[in-house]
């Protein structure tokens, strides 16, 4: 028996969870939506007719599709597992208002954006909830419109960045392919390798600092609210350029904290069973 064959020892069933745990995992490597058995089982680090059993009995509960001969794509109850965990994501209430109210006090009347990933409108990021005082944004130069168009890109601003920075490489790619907002600031990354580095930059560094990157003349500061390891959503912190040309010490650490307290609102669940993005 070679070291890629299931046994019939009492270990099976927990070798063969792990490995069907595996193939799951290398349609998120791959990236894409369609894969053949080969390459999903070189990314699964299994051999070819193990990963073509396990996508065959997992054709029958749907957690995979077959698509033409040897093709495969994740199924329905693989996206069902995923709303079901993407569910827990901290949502609009008083206690995570009261948080974006502290980092605005905190940093002395900053407007505040809780962000979260928007994974079935394609790879996007979804603004939940805010607090802005008594600012009339209108007045302030933004609409309803920037909020819920210009945002939405992962690839603007240092909250669409800070999500990013954190998601797989294969989704990375496709977001990067995508054309800038025509709407977006002068500060916006529009060469795709400053991008990939200033993503490099938000992982060791933990946050994110845009420069006129949503819009003319606000700068921010973002930084990642985590389920995990999985990124879900983030903190924005916005205040004018005039004001805040560059970001203090006390800004940096106040959307850090305010960040962290949002992800722990999920520490008490318990880990996800599928991750729309994987990890």
């Amino acid at each position: 028996m070679t070291g890629n064959e299931i046994s019939n020892t009492p270990e099976t069933g927990s070798r063969l969870v792990d490995r069907f745990i595996r193939v799951q995992k290398a349609f998120t490597t791959l990236g894409g939506e369609v894969h053949g058995t080969g390459a999903l089982a070189k990314a699964a680090k299994l051999d070819d007719s193990t990963t073509s059993r396990i996508l065959q009995s997992g054709v029958y509960s749907s957690f995979f599709e077959r698509v033409g001969h040897g093709k495969y794509r994740l199924g329905t109850t693989a996206a069902h597992l995923g709303m079901h965990a993407l569910a827990h994501a901290p949502s609009k209430d008083e206690s995570t208002h009261e948080i974006l109210e502290e980092l605005r006090a905190a940093t002395d009347g900053g407007l505040v954006f809780q962000y979260m990933l928007a994974p079935f409108a394609g790879a996007q990021r979804q603004c939940i909830d805010m607090a802005v005082g008594e600012s009339d944004l209108v007045e302030l130069g933004m609409t309803a419109r920037d909020i819920l168009s210009i945002t939405r890109s992962l690839r603007t601003g240092a909250s669409g960045r800070t999500i990013l920075a954190y998601l797989p490489e294969a989704i990375q790619d496709v977001v990067l392919a995508e054309p800038i907002p025509a709407e977006a600031g002068p500060g916006i990354y529009r060469d795709n390798d400053e991008l990939l580095a200033s993503l490099a930059d938000v992982r060791d560094r933990g946050y994110a600092l845009g420069y006129e990157e949503c819009m003319p003349l606000w700068n921010s500061c973002a930084a990642p609210i985590v389920w995990g390891e999985a990124i879900m959503g983030t903190v924005l912190l916005l205040k004018p350029a005039t004001i805040m040309p560059e970001a203090s010490d006390t800004v940096i650490e106040a959307t850090k904290t305010a960040a962290s307290k949002l992800s722990a609102k999920l520490g008490h669940l318990s880990e996800p069973m599928a991750m729309m993005f994987g990890s």
